[in-house]
């Protein structure tokens, strides 16, 4: 196992450097000066402005500010935010507790639908349920979620008065008060990205055991009489997972490009909100740091796939 992961590792850093260079290079020819601001006050001197420039290195040759970005990454520094004025990594760091939350709460919620959902609805197709469950899977994953957090809002906040629609950080309330304010400001945005991953899930789900459920091993073992359960949980379903967790995998780094419009609408202070802001302000460096760090979530979530493969299927061996 240890072999392996450090294989996977040595075959992943190449990759790495790689999506780095091209998006730094993309970055550092697209339109826009992190200091164009500076440039319109007429208070502050031009030389005060050169200044600046040459002390991030805005106005050396591509592949020197390139090499120069790389070296501080491999020493912990991600740069610094002309916009926030604050170094970078501390900055993705306020944000990332109210990333994780959302995004992990919605990614739970997606799999509490699309598991049992899809399951019951390959074990008993074209029935009544079936039907039902593609429906919510059609209508699901059709809708953006720019379009049903609206509706939400309209419904929940606006009509109801029920929930508020504006995620706040700073809540003033303590204790159990805090815990419940906190619930109830999360259930839209939760709510919107996990229904619409469910939905996508659940159509992914349902084709894995349809292919399952029929093959020779699930057949035998309802001719040993094992119970209908042991079946389809212990055999077809855990053969069935192989599909849906690469896809699973794959999509993880799109949730968290999903979620920028989630937590635009309902101004959750995560990571979507601070790259839409970053990339206004043409704040290179943040913009550099999210995308890259998201270039790095494709890569470690493959291989928690694999490693979730020899635990599915015992068969596959890391060796």
């Amino acid at each position: 196992m240890v072999s392996y992961l450090l294989r996977r590792l040595l075959i992943a850093l190449p990759s790495l450097l790689a999506i780095s260079l091209i998006l730094f290079a993309v970055l550092a020819l697209a339109p826009g000066d992190p200091f164009g601001e500076l440039a319109q006050n007429p208070v502050i001197p031009p030389e005060v402005r050169a200044a600046l420039r040459a002390q991030f290195g805005l106005d050396d040759p591509l592949l020197v500010r390139y090499f120069h970005w790389l070296s501080a990454m491999a020493q912990g520094d991600w740069g610094f935010s002309f916009a926030n004025r604050i170094n970078v990594d501390e900055l993705i760091l306020q944000r990332l507790p109210t990333t994780l939350y959302v995004i992990g709460s919605a990614q739970v919620l997606a799999l509490l639908v699309a598991l049992p959902v899809g399951i019951l609805a390959a074990i008993r197709p074209y029935s009544i349920f079936d039907q039902l469950a593609n429906t919510f899977a059609f209508v699901g994953f059709s809708l953006p979620t720019f379009f049903t957090g609206l509706l939400l809002i309209m419904v929940f906040s606006i009509n109801l008065d029920w929930l508020p629609f504006v995620y706040r950080s700073d809540l003033s309330s303590t204790g159990w008060q805090w815990a419940w304010d906190q619930f109830k400001q999360s259930i839209m945005p939760i709510a919107v990205l996990g229904l619409f991953q469910g939905a996508s899930y659940t159509r992914y789900v349902r084709s894995a055991m349809l292919d399952v459920v029929g093959l020779d091993y699930v057949t035998t073992a309802r001719a040993k009489g094992l119970h209908e359960r042991t079946v389809i949980i212990g055999h077809a379903a855990r053969n069935a997972m192989i599909p849906v967790v690469t896809m699973v995998a794959l999509q993880m780094p799109m949730v968290f490009g999903g979620a920028i419009v989630t937590e635009e609408i309902f101004r959750v202070p995560g990571i979507g909100s601070l790259l839409i802001n970053a990339i206004l302000a043409s704040d290179t460096p943040v913009v550099m740091a999210i995308t890259f760090v998201f270039a790095c979530l494709v890569i470690f979530f493959n291989l928690i796939a694999d490693l979730l493969y020899g635990f599915l299927d015992p068969r596959i061996s890391f060796s």
